[in-house]
Formats: C-alpha cells, sequence, structure tokens
C-alpha cells in the first residue's frame, strides 16, 4: 500500500523531513501499525516516534486514534500535542 507520510513541528526538525511516499508491507493496516513500522527504522526514527513519546496522529488531515485503519494513498501525519497559555 502506498501512503504519504507527513511530520510537523518538532518531529519534522528532528527527522529532518517534512514528507515522505512510503509503500507499506501487507500486514501494515493501522496508523499505529505505520509508527511501530517507522520506529522498527532504528536510530532517529525509534527515537522521535517511539511509544512512550506523546505524540498525535493524524488520517487524512483528521485527529484520529492508533486502531485508525489506513487505505491506499492515505495522508498519516505525526505532531507533538500542542500546548496553549
Amino acid at each position: 500500500m502506498n501512503i504519504q507520510l507527513r511530520f510537523f513541528a518538532s518531529v519534522r526538525e528532528n527527522l529532518g523531513m517534512s514528507e515522505q511516499k512510503v509503500v507499506l508491507p501487507e500486514d501494515v493496516g493501522t496508523v499505529g501499525e505505520v509508527r511501530a513500522w517507522l520506529v522498527a527504522r532504528g536510530d532517529v526514527w525509534a527515537e522521535v516516534l517511539a511509544p512512550g513519546r506523546a505524540l498525535r496522529m493524524a488520517y487524512n488531515q483528521q485527529m484520529c486514534e492508533p486502531d485508525t485503519r489506513i487505505s491506499e494513498g492515505a495522508e498519516v501525519a505525526f505532531f507533538p500535542p500542542v500546548t496553549g497559555g
């Protein structure tokens, strides 16, 4: 499955990129599985997207939960929580 990844704010800065097109393995079918697949790349990916890190995720520009199913051509985004003052 082909999807578009987007990264914002500190996630983008730490990864050194704002977007990337990827082809997912057949066993990756949710937003949470996309995150785990990226963490498995190791190095900075494992650090920035680690399971214990507070991150928000979006599927096709809508906030979502890790169990959100993805489909061909989707956009999955990762970004830090936003705090206001």
